[in-house]
């Protein structure tokens, strides 16, 4: 598979760097180069690349307002470039592939281009399967609407690393490390067994990035790592606990426990 790229950078020399950088990766392809913000939205809309590298520090429409510029279409993945270590935590809001500081590390370089290459053969898994659900709802409309979504769906296309902005810093999480997450309104509280970290999302949001075969809600405000789960405590009113590795006991009410037991054993 081809990766088609543009490389965004107000600096002649960082672009034909970059260049030069990539040329050791065969699938790389790079289709087009921008100088400026504009253009590469420009370009970006007109081209549809598979991939941008964008550097965040120019003049007039930096990095992220490129990004904003964009996304009235699918955006492309982004991997940001620059000088400025500052940027980092924005970098990851925006749900960049990675973030590269200048010059940029080879090594660094190797495991960006691996990880767009993940990602794209993802979003093919994902797009894939909603070809098939679109022929199958023509061909047997009945069979279609029997179908979960988990049916089509692969473990590939969820996340394997959450990354989470916390006191200022970002914590890139493993999702297998995690033990379980409990919602407060807009936040959510992730727990892994020697740590708790604070995300700003819904838990309907981040249901949709975790592997419903792992990942199972026993609570209106709590999911759990079913791999996790070491021993299931029955309690009143039909309810009962779940232990995890760390020791901790999460609580099932009544309207979930069918779900957990389907997986507990």
């Amino acid at each position: 598979m081809t990766i088609r790229t543009i490389l965004v950078d107000d600096e002649k020399l960082a672009i034909q760097g970059l260049q030069l950088r990539l040329q050791q990766f065969e699938d790389v392809e790079i289709i087009d180069t921008c100088s400026n913000g504009r253009e590469a939205i420009r370009k970006i809309k007109t081209e549809k690349p598979d991939l941008v590298f964008l550097d965040i520090q120019m003049p007039g429409f930096d990095g992220f307002s490129v990004v904003k510029g964009i996304m009235e279409i699918e955006p492309p993945l982004i991997v940001f470039v620059t000088a400025y270590e500052e940027h980092a935590i924005r970098a990851f809001e925006a749900n960049a592939v990675n973030y590269l500081m200048k010059p940029v590390d080879d090594d660094k370089l190797a495991d960006t281009v691996e990880r767009v290459r993940i990602r794209l053969a993802e979003k093919k898994s994902a797009d894939e399967a909603d070809k098939l659900m679109g022929v199958l709802s023509e061909v047997a409309p009945d069979r279609a609407e029997q179908l979960t979504e988990g049916d089509l769906e692969s473990g590939d296309r969820f996340e394997k690393l959450i990354n989470i902005k916390d006191r200022g810093q970002i914590f890139r999480v493993e999702v297998d490390s995690i033990e379980h997450i409990e919602a407060a309104g807009d936040y959510m509280c992730i727990y892994t067994g020697d740590n708790s970290l604070i995300l700003r999302e819904t838990m309907k949001d981040l249901e949709r990035r975790l592997d419903p075969r792992t990942f199972q809600r026993v609570h209106r405000s709590t999911i759990v790592n079913l791999n996790q789960v070491r021993q299931v405590k029955p309690h009143t009113n039909g309810e009962c606990f779940l232990v995890l590795d760390s020791g901790a006991e999460v609580k099932v009410s009544r309207s979930y426990r069918d779900v957990v037991a389907r997986f507990v054993h």
